[in-house]
């Protein structure tokens, strides 16, 4: 493709008419590859303690950024025969799984030796903003990545990258698109780390507002209670029934009637009302109803047996599935405290102790329901089941904003690049 071609993105800066130069990728830029230290595996190579920066794939962040340390130090032996790099360089990765490590782009923070998996744009034939130009380098690699050759591991070759093409603006241009794109991504750093932190809030707190092993109390609770939390068996405050069953694969996927699904018990501590699939209505199953408790039953690890949720839906003819058993409590609990605290790391564990198995592990449901779980007053549970449905809504709401301002920054990129 000739390089006196111009295009014109869909939406632009005021002020600006001219026509973007399309350029081969090689008419832009001098780049290279980096390089490891031969042989590889050798630990002479690596000085975990005194060694110098080595990056790799993994190294490189999502927001253009390298890891604040990498994974390895190479040693003083080895330096001579990496690639060193210095700091404020346009790197990207060429090799590792279409779908995680292709693409990854940073401008680098830090001198550092780079591994060969990662390209290292050395300087530009063409006044460059960096930038700009990185925001262009990982929007290309996402779009051309599927060229990439190697079945578990791909890697895009030189010969591929002499035939990308990238618009090139006046200077003037990439600044502005360089600095506006960095605004959206400190946001969605900013969102990301709300996120982060409210997630690591909730775990701090599922540890801290549950009586632990041998406490009748937890280390944390709402002041104005002062009871202890007693210890019942799940068995003498609630019965069991079963999912769907006498079902063939016919039954399903069409039909009036829904029932719950694994996925939906298993990722939901509150069950999704909308995690539900048809079926024919079958007035000998049993069906659910508000304030049921669901588990599973099998998992491949011991670590998801038992995974729990609550359903808070008043809908008629909705059942459990086959793989999940039911659980309807005999006394008042409040279902909001009922659904955490049985994802509690202090109730999990006993789960986790009960998995038997070897390739495939299964829980019994009478020795579920011979666990002892933490019941307080009704009204402390209100207090304790608010506290974490209302956790629980603000990691949705920041979630929901981080898709929305990745999806925006998708977008702009599609309308305001070439």
């Amino acid at each position: 493709m000739s390089d006196k071609i111009t295009r014109l993105p869909q939406i632009r800066f005021a002020g600006f008419t001219d026509g973007w130069e399309q350029r081969k990728l090689e008419n832009v830029a001098n780049y290279i590859r980096g390089s490891f230290p031969q042989p590889y595996t050798n630990s002479d190579f690596y000085d975990e303690e005194n060694g110098k920066p080595f990056v790799q794939v993994a190294d490189i962040g999502f927001d253009l950024k390298l890891n604040p340390d990498t994974k390895a130090h190479i040693s003083k032996i080895a330096e001579p025969k990496s690639r060193f790099v210095e700091a404020g360089k346009v790197v990207v990765a060429l090799q590792g799984s279409i779908e995680k490590s292709i693409g990854r782009t940073a401008i680098t923070q830090y001198d550092a030796y780079f591994d060969r998996t990662i390209l290292i744009f050395e300087d530009y034939k063409v006044p460059i903003n960096k930038l700009y130009f990185a925001q262009v380098i990982k929007k290309l690699f996402e779009r051309e990545k599927e060229r990439a050759w190697g079945a578990t591991i791909s890697t895009i070759t030189k010969e591929h990258l002499n035939d990308f093409v990238i618009g090139v603006p006046k200077i003037e241009e990439q600044k502005l698109l360089g600095n506006f794109f960095v605004n959206i991504d400190d946001n969605i750093s900013l969102h990301q780390r709300k996120l982060e932190l409210l997630k690591e809030t909730k775990k701090s707190l599922l540890q801290k507002m549950f009586p632990k092993d041998g406490a009748n109390v937890p280390e944390i609770r709402f002041t104005g209670f002062t009871d202890v939390w007693k210890q019942r068996k799940l068995g003498e405050v609630g019965e069991t029934f079963t999912g769907l069953s006498g079902k063939t694969k016919e039954d399903f996927g069409h039909g009036d009637a829904k029932f719950v699904t694994y996925k939906n018990v298993f990722s939901n501590p509150i069950a999704d009302p909308n995690g539900t699939e048809n079926v024919e209505i079958d007035n000998k199953q049993r069906e659910v109803e508000y304030g049921d408790v669901f588990f599973t039953t099998s998992s491949e690890t011991p670590e998801e047996v038992g995974m729990s949720s609550v359903w808070l839906e008043n809908t008629e003819n909705v059942y459990l599935n086959s793989f999940c058993f039911g659980y309807r409590p005999t006394v008042e609990f409040d279902p909001y405290y009922l659904a955490f605290m049985l994802r509690s790391p202090v109730v999990r564990k006993k789960f986790i102790f009960l998995a038997q198995g070897i390739s495939r592990y299964n829980i019994s449901k009478s020795k579920v329901m011979g666990m002892e779980v933490p019941i307080p007053s009704l009204n402390e549970q209100k207090n304790v089941g608010e506290l974490f449905k209302n956790l629980d809504n603000l990691i949705t709401l920041h979630k929901s904003e981080l898709s929305s301002l990745k999806n925006l920054k998708k977008s702009l990129l599609q309308q305001m690049f070439i």
